[in-house]
């Protein structure tokens, strides 16, 4: 293994560290911006300067929630590129990896507003956002669980896309193989 081989690798690690970074931190941004348009009679930020622990609960449950997802995405560019692919196939994988990260902070942000929908329909008799507004950790730490529970399920079917799509796939499909 040449000098060039792990300087090259370390050039794209360091590549995939900054995009990864780049997209999760997006990501988190419109996963913030989708649960504030949500939640019309809280301000988010007003409730944790009063320190209102029910909506820090659930808006750190939002935001590791989306980190959960984006990470098998993440995972997934960076076990698609290997130092010893041709050109076309490192192209191929970064690709591909973009579009299963793209797919996973869509996915996640998707499920995150499906999964309160959903828990709102299920418990029947309780408003979820004026118990956070009044303070209700409980409450917080219902939705936070069932978040969490959300984006581990949808972070294995993020991962399993990146197994499923191999750079060495993609390429023979789009005939650059």
């Amino acid at each position: 293994m040449g000098i060039e081989t792990v300087v090259l690798g370390l050039a794209m690690a360091f590549l995939q560290l900054v995009v990864g970074l780049a997209l999760a931190m997006g990501s988190v941004y419109l996963g913030l911006k989708m649960f504030d348009r949500m939640t019309e009679g809280i301000d988010e930020l007003a409730e944790l300067r009063k320190g209102n622990v029910a909506v820090a609960i659930l808006l750190g449950a939002i935001v590791f929630s989306i980190a959960n997802v984006v990470q098998a995405g993440v995972v997934g560019l960076t076990k698609s590129i290997e130092s010893n692919m041709s050109l076309v196939q490192m192209v191929a994988a970064i690709i591909v990896g973009a579009a299963n990260l793209i797919i996973g902070i869509i996915l996640s942000v998707i499920s995150i507003y499906i999964a309160v929908r959903v828990l709102d329909k299920i418990t029947v008799g309780l408003d979820e956002f004026k118990e956070l507004k009044k303070g209700n950790v409980a409450v917080a730490v219902l939705m936070a669980a069932v978040l969490i529970a959300v984006s581990y399920v949808i972070s294995g079917a993020v991962a399993g896309m990146a197994a499923a799509l191999s750079p060495e796939k993609v390429a023979a499909a789009l005939g650059w193989a």
